[in-house]
């Protein structure tokens, strides 16, 4: 007999994902990332601001050499360059043989064969978090999707059984973005009623995002590190947008309020936006 599962309360949850942004910036992980080559500066900037160290190398040989030193590795499929397309199944095997946490944030999967076939392999071989869009996250579960290239045609909850099903056959968590983010570990799904509608008028926040969960991941657990980098890009975007006069000056405004986020602060908002419970 199994013994049924048991939601994590959001006070638990908060305090764990405290803890680890203190831990994170006591630390300093460094984070390799395969990225997005269209926002590989926001990724970066909003790296240091948490407090992880980043690395963006790319070139194969170089990619998978620092995976395996790394505290994370982030692989974004959003410009599949060649260099890229050659360095990402050695950069993950080198950090899955390590035991390096490393995340996958399959943009527009489903949309595009090339990066839908290679993220399929990926999967294999077990991210510790898969971060996308509801699309995305169908498309790599294998159901249809109404994606369009980066952007969703899918609501979070026509993406919450598939992501559970992911979580549980890597092992680890899916973070799905939206207006209500929801991030599972396939026992626990933690929604998420957080950030600012800005962050869609510039480009690279969900990269940033990613880079952020990885960042996480160094040094926690996948729910928590889900939770916690979701929760973190949220207030901060709360609060940027409260002083932004547009696109323009929200993006320097989010890297202040990233930088200025407390685990206190981080754990205040995450308890008032979390809602959790056991999938049916």
């Amino acid at each position: 007999m199994t013994t049924p599962a048991v939601p994590c309360p959001p006070e638990e949850l908060a305090a764990r994902a405290a803890l680890a942004l203190d831990d994170l910036r006591a630390r300093t992980p460094l984070v390799q990332c395969l990225t997005n080559e269209v926002t590989t500066n926001l990724v970066a900037n909003a790296l240091l601001a948490i407090g992880a160290s980043p690395a963006m190398a790319s070139a194969p040989g170089e990619a998978e050499e620092l995976a395996g030193v790394a505290g994370a590795v982030l692989v974004n499929l959003g410009t599949l360059g060649p260099d890229q397309r050659a360095a990402v199944a050695p950069t993950v095997a080198v950090a899955a043989g390590a035991g390096t946490p490393w995340v996958l944030d399959p943009v527009a999967v489903g949309v595009l064969s090339v990066r839908t076939r290679l993220a399929a392999r990926l999967v294999a071989e077990r991210p510790a978090v898969v971060r996308g869009n509801a699309s995305e996250v169908r498309a790599l579960a294998g159901l249809t999707t109404a994606g369009r290239g980066v952007d969703a045609g899918d609501d979070v909850d026509a993406a919450a059984d598939a992501a559970d099903a992911l979580a549980l056959r890597t092992g680890g968590a899916v973070a799905v973005s939206g207006p209500v983010d929801l991030v599972t570990d396939g026992r626990t799904r933690v929604r998420l009623a957080v950030g600012d509608r800005m962050l869609t008028t510039v480009t690279g926040a969900g990269c940033a995002l990613g880079g952020l969960v990885a960042a996480f991941a160094a040094v926690t657990d996948p729910l928590t590190a889900g939770a916690g980098a979701s929760t973190a890009l949220g207030a901060a975007a709360e609060r940027a947008a409260q002083v932004a006069r547009g696109p323009g000056s929200f993006v320097p405004a989010l890297l202040d309020e990233l930088y200025a986020l407390t685990g206190a602060d981080l754990a205040e908002r995450l308890v008032v936006a979390a809602r959790v419970a056991v999938p049916a």
